[in-house]
């Protein structure tokens, strides 16, 4: 088979990996949600508006049944869609806020909300939702199905245990707890705001970090069409940036600590490997996906196409580096798992501690 030619690349992560970033991601959002609900409506309902704000803020993600029935290509653009709308946000709320008047029918939360403000507590919930998963890579379709224009303001990884640890202990807090009024609202109340300050912080941090780059770039006379900056993995302090040109792209590391100057590489395009696949709907997908920001490469024999938008797979190996996201062309069917095959595939300990050195400033990798 494909996947049997393709040898370990086209093997998916351990499922350690996979369970640490999907579930990562879904509990941040559960945990937001549940703080979130406690603020809105827990004077109203009390632990039951953890358990409804839990919910809505997990119901955008329900587009993952899309993977059941879509093609690899055309579930990536699926996911954060129209689910992760602003139309869908209010009509999905609409809908919520009818059935939950209906189902509590007779008790407080009917007698005490109005309509709209039962629509606003869900709608809200579902916002907030989509606004958190604005500030990672893989991009939002805040806008569907007007425009296809995907968001992304590449500001945490997709998951940041410094943002998420609050809200998890708040909502922790909440659950187990007994206490009551106030005392409920200003804990989940503390709990948003620590990881809101952590998130200010990160896009303070992006900005600086984005100033080096341009600093850096303009020092060494680069003539580039466009540029992004992302954290690498599980952290705000070591960052990855790419700078498009005609030809391939320019790329480098900056750390908060490092002194000196980025040490920047090319990596080339190579579109022309990706010639033979040029009309298939799997490339057309997989181009508007990575945003324009893709190259053709060779994993074993085999012809990939790697998204840059996702950062390198192991850093520091400047003279041939392979990316996180690849898949490969010819055999479809071997792209199990795609966004989180590579993120840390290879990974170990030497590898780690590697890792936190040159998070701390320490550039012996880099060669």
């Amino acid at each position: 088979s494909g996947a049997q030619r393709l040898g370990w690349w086209a093997m998916p992560p351990h499922p350690a990996q996979f369970i640490s970033f999907t579930l990562v991601d879904s509990l941040t959002h559960i945990a937001l949600g549940a703080c979130m609900g406690e603020v809105l409506a827990g004077k109203r309902l009390g632990r039951k508006a953890l358990v409804l704000g839990a919910l809505a803020q997990s119901i955008p993600d329900l587009d993952f049944f899309a993977s059941y029935f879509l093609p690899t290509t055309a579930d990536l653009l699926a996911h954060r869609g129209f689910t992760h709308s602003l139309l869908f946000a209010l009509l999905c709320g609409l809908l919520l806020a009818f059935a939950t008047r209906r189902l509590f029918r007779g008790r407080s939360m009917v007698t005490e909300s109005t309509l709209p403000k039962v629509w606003l507590f869900w709608s809200v919930e579902i916002v907030a939702h989509i606004f958190l998963d604005c500030f990672n890579v893989y991009g939002t379709g805040v806008f569907e199905p007007f425009s296809h224009y995907r968001v992304a303001w590449d500001v945490l990884y997709v998951a940041d245990p410094l943002f998420t640890i609050w809200i998890v202990v708040g909502a922790a807090i909440l659950a187990v707890s007994r206490l009551s009024g106030t005392r409920r609202v200003r804990v989940a109340a503390l709990a948003i705001a620590l990881s809101g300050t952590y998130l200010i912080a990160a896009c303070m941090l992006k900005t600086h970090v984005r100033q080096a780059f341009a600093a850096g770039l303009q020092k060494n006379g680069v003539q580039f069409r466009r540029r992004f900056e992302i954290p690498t993995l599980l952290n705000t302090i070591l960052w990855y940036g790419v700078a498009e040109t005609d030809s391939g792209y320019i790329t480098g590391y900056r750390s908060l600590f490092d002194t000196g100057d980025i040490r920047f590489h090319f990596v080339p395009k190579s579109e022309a490997l990706l010639q033979p696949y040029l009309e298939t709907p799997d490339l057309n997908r997989l181009v508007r996906f990575s945003n324009g920001y893709y190259r053709g490469n060779l994993h074993g024999d085999s012809v990939v196409l790697e998204n840059l938008r996702f950062g390198e797979m192991m850093p520091f190996t400047p003279a041939h580096p392979k990316f996180a996201f690849y898949y490969f062309l010819a055999y479809p069917t071997a792209n199990a798992m795609i966004i989180q095959r590579g993120r840390i595939s290879g990974w170990n300990l030497p590898t780690l501690a590697d890792f936190g050195n040159r998070m701390l400033g320490r550039r012996t990798l880099e060669h």
